[in-house]
């Protein structure tokens, strides 16, 4: 019989700090989990790191990464190019082997009950595990960002895990359960941010764009800008697509791509469409 398995995509609001990231990545490692891959980026000022196991592994992980982020980031000084609620900003779990989106769900909300009851961070779940329609996107979840949601609470009403809208430095954390992604950047050789607003607005999904992708025009520390893409349903949407279009987009307004990044990991199968996209080449049987 398959084993169910997850993955943990947590998204971490400080891309600056070595010795957070490393206590981030040891608290991981400690609950038995296999720590696939980590980003850092100091521009955004955030870090993905992606680890896989059994759903208990996974939620003790997340609760042990929950309490590092906790103790260690402030949102009251933190400040950079990507879009966050929380210290620990988001919490996706996806299903793989025998598991399924509903225990994805189940695992997603148990996590998020426990960091509560321990360390009285709320949470908001979205995707499949979102209890209102409102809060299914996670753009729609971080609207405001730390700021707005000390302000003015969440959108939508309270949060779905807790009785605060926030912690006061911590936050609140999107926990979610979803299908695998692709996160890929675009950058563009300009520091013309209302470019990259323009091109993200047209092919996102809820411009009229692309099916099932998401996209921003974030401003980057050296100058730059970029679109950054979520690819969030993989057969909808080829990434090699994304790219093209992003292109052709930013040629029309005159600006050249200087190089895209791939954040956290991508599946073989994405790469071998873009192969065979760009060369014909055909993935093996």
């Amino acid at each position: 019989m398959a084993e169910r398995i997850f993955e943990c995509v947590p998204n971490v609001s400080e891309g600056r700090d070595a010795a957070v990231l490393d206590a981030c990545a040891r608290a991981i490692e400690g609950a038995g989990v296999v720590l696939a891959h980590r980003t850092q980026d100091p521009a955004h000022h955030r870090s993905v790191f992606t680890f896989f196991g059994t759903g208990d592994r996974v939620r003790a992980a997340a609760l042990a990464l929950a309490r590092v982020t906790t103790e260690r980031i402030n949102l009251r000084t933190h400040k950079g190019a990507h879009p966050r609620i929380g210290a620990l900003d988001v919490l996706p779990f996806i299903p793989f082997g025998a598991a399924t989106m509903t225990d994805a769900v189940a695992l997603a909300t148990a996590t998020a009950r426990e960091i509560w009851a321990e360390l009285g961070v709320p949470s908001v779940l979205y995707g499949s595990a979102a209890q209102n329609e409102r809060r299914r996107l996670l753009a729609d979840v971080r609207a405001g960002e730390f700021e707005g949601l000390v302000e003015r609470g969440h959108r939508g009403g309270p949060p779905d895990i807790g009785d605060v809208a926030a912690h006061p430095s911590a936050g609140a954390i999107a926990v979610g359960a979803r299908g695998p992604l692709v996160a890929f950047n675009v950058v563009l050789a300009s520091d013309d941010i209302g470019v990259a607003r323009a091109i993200a607005r047209t092919i996102r999904e809820r411009g009229g764009g692309l099916r099932t992708l998401r996209a921003l025009g974030i401003a980057q520390a050296d100058g730059r800008v970029q679109v950054s893409c979520n690819l969030t349903d993989l057969s909808a949407t080829p990434l090699h697509r994304v790219v093209g279009l992003v292109r052709t987009l930013a040629a029309q307004a005159g600006v050249a791509v200087a190089r895209t990044e791939l954040i956290g990991l991508v599946p073989r199968s994405v790469l071998n469409r873009v192969a065979e996209a760009a060369l014909g080449i055909e993935p093996p049987a």
